[in-house]
């Protein structure tokens, strides 16, 4: 019986890693437009999501809501014990800085790898069992902007999220886009 779910747990794998390079392949929006790391290129990535939102407001007003991640906690049920940690005088997330947090039920320790003001924020979050990118980009509309954000992962703990969890993170972040539209749309009245 456990080599049956040996073989059972291994195809899963085997089936989840080619159904996000069909994924990636089939285009997502704006995944070329990110400066992914080698080690974490979509289409390789043992689970990957893409969400986006249109938002009626400046990408200065959305920037300005994102790095405040001491307050994601407040607003966003996906984030708890938000803490930045360097540097260590700051409330804001800025160029190389390093937080911890947990999401998702597990805590990570994430460092800035990205920092384009009013355009790009990402960073790369490691523990033994998974690691991720996450990325995101600010693109100005005739509106306001278009908020995308997309996360590459890879490791153990990926295969049992998309097996036991599949949607839980891509419903995450679409309510961290909605949860951002409604108070940079409130901000901006």
């Amino acid at each position: 019986m456990k080599k049956n779910s040996v073989l059972l747990a291994l195809a899963i794998c085997l089936v989840s890693c080619v159904s996000t390079k069909k994924k990636v392949e089939a285009g997502q929006p704006y995944t070329d437009q990110i400066n992914w790391p080698e080690a974490y290129q979509p289409e390789e990535a043992g689970f990957f999501v893409h969400n986006q939102i249109d938002i009626g407001a400046s990408p200065e007003t959305v920037w300005n809501i994102l790095i405040q991640a001491k307050t994601w906690p407040d607003w966003y049920e996906g984030a708890k014990n938000v803490a930045i940690i360097r540097p260590d005088d700051t409330n804001i997330l800025l160029n190389n800085s390093v937080f911890t947090w947990k999401t998702m039920g597990l805590n990570f320790e994430s460092v800035i790898k990205e920092y384009e003001p009013y355009s790009r924020l990402s960073w790369e979050s490691k523990k033994n069992s998974i690691k991720g990118y996450h990325a995101w980009l600010i693109v100005p509309t005739a509106n306001g902007c278009k908020l995308i954000t997309q996360e590459s992962q890879t490791g153990f703990l990926t295969f049992m999220q998309k097996v036991f969890q599949p949607k839980k993170l891509e419903n995450l972040h679409q309510i961290w886009l909605e949860e951002i539209m409604q108070k940079a749309e409130q901000e901006e009245l």
